[in-house]
């Protein structure tokens, strides 16, 4: 990958910038700014205490920086799954949702190993039960989600870890064996097929040898959406995950997408993902349940994005790389 390149634009230069509903932006900044890494955060966070004009916060004190890696962009989508499930094994209830162990052996079991020997049951990690596996294999994906139980309350977990094995695409392995199209793959075609081919589907599953452990989230609302990387509620349509190599956590970050759902608008860096990388990358978050995933799962779009960093900052960052 080639040594980033960054460019200063100005905010003419952001197609739609007039047009954007900034204050939705500035209160989703403004939710995580007293997290982002020093320098910054104490004179942001003070300045964004003293509720100014959003457009004029910006314009003020961001200057927009294009940071490319030679890499094409990327947006993709994804979401908080809603999951059917108990705290008991029992009737459709038979897949477990696991923490994460103290230790897990070496080498590292894959998924495969962890599911078809059930090398960690007995030991007390099971959070839930689940009636459907390719929901939890999703969850996994999505590394956090709800559980709704039969009496209507809510268990909320997030990503406590995994079992250290690289993270495989399983859309990508139907590609390759010929099974579907490239610009056919997403969540709902891949779920079909695992449950029309249940043996097949479950050996398709075990092609991605990573396995992602949970913890219980008991302090985020069910009004809110779940913790990102920030430690903070990720918010509809104005959350992004990136790589924190090139994007600063808190950051906002102006995207410009090509497909059915073209965006044009500001968003917050507040998430990562293990298949987030590069500078051109980002993951949008399209909020909970069912509809959410729908539209999460058809993106998949190029376009660009552009940071919106503090002044100074920007400065510094573009001398470090004329150097």
């Amino acid at each position: 990958m080639a040594e980033p390149r960054r460019s200063l634009l100005s905010f003419d230069d952001l197609p739609g910038w007039a047009e954007d509903d900034l204050q939705a932006a500035f209160d989703v900044f403004r939710s995580t700014c007293g997290d982002m890494d020093p320098p910054d955060r104490a004179a942001l966070r003070a300045m964004a205490d003293a509720n100014p004009d959003p457009r004029e916060f910006f314009e003020r004190f961001f200057t927009p920086v294009m940071i490319q890696d030679g890499v094409e962009a990327l947006f993709t989508g994804y979401f908080e799954p809603e999951l059917r499930g108990a705290r008991r094994p029992g009737g459709r209830y038979q897949h477990p949702v696991y923490g994460l162990p103290d230790r897990l052996g070496h080498p590292t079991p894959t998924r495969r190993q962890i599911e078809e020997d059930t090398l960690l049951s007995g030991q007390g990690l099971e959070i839930a039960w689940v009636d459907d596996p390719v929901d939890l294999f999703f969850l996994q994906v999505q590394g956090s989600g709800r559980i709704r139980l039969e009496d209507g309350t809510m268990i909320r977990v997030g990503y406590a870890g995994t079992n250290g094995h690289d993270y495989s695409s399983v859309g990508r392995e139907l590609v390759a064996r010929g099974i579907l199209q490239p610009h056919l793959v997403s969540a709902d075609a891949i779920r079909d097929w695992v449950q029309s081919n249940p043996d097949a589907g479950r050996e398709l599953l075990w092609t991605n040898a990573s396995y992602v452990f949970f913890r219980e989230v008991n302090d985020v609302p069910p009004d809110l959406g779940p913790l990102g990387a920030m430690n903070r509620p990720v918010t509809a349509l104005r959350s992004i995950a990136v790589d924190p190599a090139h994007v600063p956590l808190g950051a906002p970050v102006w995207i410009e997408t090509e497909g059915e759902t073209a965006f044009r608008r500001l968003m917050i860096a507040q998430d990562t993902g293990s298949a987030i990388k590069g500078a051109q990358r980002a993951d949008i978050f399209f909020g909970t349940g069912a509809e959410a995933g729908r539209q999460a799962g058809r993106v998949r779009d190029d376009g660009r994005m552009v940071v919106l960093l503090p002044n100074q900052r920007a400065l510094a960052s573009l001398s470090e790389t004329v150097e």
